[in-house]
């Protein structure tokens, strides 16, 4: 059990509030407020499910902020696969001078493994899985079983929605999204998504904990594509649209927004970032829920079934080489 997961669940027990959020009748202030003060500070102990891309990121930032971090992947080749991954941009940080903590410190912070048992003791822990609800419920619903009734469980979906996946769960309550965005450690934002269940002070911890890893939160409630997916992919698929009717060559299409609206990159180099699979993933929940405006165009997916998926497979809009 960690420290600080042990001092909230105590805390919350002895601050109770009413149905409305407001502290009961009798609740001493002080306790309530130290509370919060509790519930704010970063986890000592965070879990992250998934070690790819995105799901190393998010270890690596937990790590730099001072938390131990475990990674929980499906087996032992992938488990390896995301420490070497997590580790090394863990030494980057420490070429670059983004942190003052040695790398043998930083590296001691971090441990992997394949069962979600390793999660006991975890604050917080986000799952970071590829963008489908049934793979999604089932890897937060082990992560659930293995947390403490006090812990916080977020998910970094993108365009999932929230309640959807907090209805698989026992404890909606300390249910929230926390939305990285790629590549994380050179991300500013995270949008923290919250759902019709989500308690008050978790939604607050999530904004304190986005702050203290370095990084902005923007809150916005639960909805198709929440705010960032949904104006991106709208603008996205506008672009591949106009590839594909020979408007202007995908570099001409980004130095458009590059340059004269002073976007730091492109929307067609985005997507190939966020991966073309990802993307016609999102379209395509944002298609059912919001209609034939973000209906994904042909071409984007002949690029997917063709496997250009961007920089992952080398090769999208654009020729990529590591």
């Amino acid at each position: 059990m960690s420290e600080h997961g042990s001092d909230r669940v105590s805390s919350r027990r002895s601050a109770p509030r009413s149905t409305t959020g407001e502290p009961e009748a009798g609740a001493d202030p002080r306790v309530v407020e130290r509370a919060e003060r509790d519930e704010a500070r970063l986890p000592a102990r965070v879990g992250v499910i998934g070690g790819g891309r995105m799901g190393a990121g998010i270890a690596h930032a937990f790590a730099l902020a001072g938390a131990d971090v475990v990674v929980v992947e499906r087996d032992e080749e992938a488990a390896g696969a995301a420490s070497a991954r997590v580790l090394e941009a863990l030494r980057r940080s420490v070429d670059r001078g983004t942190t003052s903590r040695p790398i043998n410190v930083l590296a001691a912070a971090l441990t992997t493994a394949t069962d979600a048992a390793a999660f006991a003791g975890c604050g917080l822990v986000v799952e970071a899985v590829p963008e489908d609800r049934e793979l999604k419920v089932a890897a937060l619903s082990r992560a659930e079983r293995a947390l403490e009734a006090g812990a916080v469980l977020a998910t970094n979906t993108s365009s999932i929605s929230i309640d959807d996946l907090a209805a698989a769960l026992e404890r909606p309550d300390r249910f929230v999204g926390l939305h990285f965005f790629n590549p994380v450690p050179a991300s500013l934002l995270v949008e923290v998504v919250v759902g019709a269940a989500t308690e008050d002070a978790v939604a607050d911890a999530a904004r304190s904990w986005v702050e203290q890893i370095g990084k902005t939160a923007v809150v916005v409630r639960d909805a198709p594509g929440f705010a960032s997916s949904r104006l991106g992919v709208a603008l996205g698929l506008e672009a591949i649209r106009m590839v594909e009717e020979g408007v202007a060559s995908p570099a001409d299409i980004d130095a458009a927004m590059e340059l004269g609206y002073r976007h730091p990159v492109g929307p067609l180099r985005t997507t190939d970032l966020v991966g073309l699979d990802v993307r016609l993933g999102i379209a395509e929940e944002l298609h059912a829920r919001l209609g034939d405006r973000f209906a994904p165009p042909e071409l984007l997916r002949r690029m997917v079934a063709d496997g250009r998926l961007g920089r992952k497979t080398g090769r999208g809009f654009y020729e990529w080489s590591e």
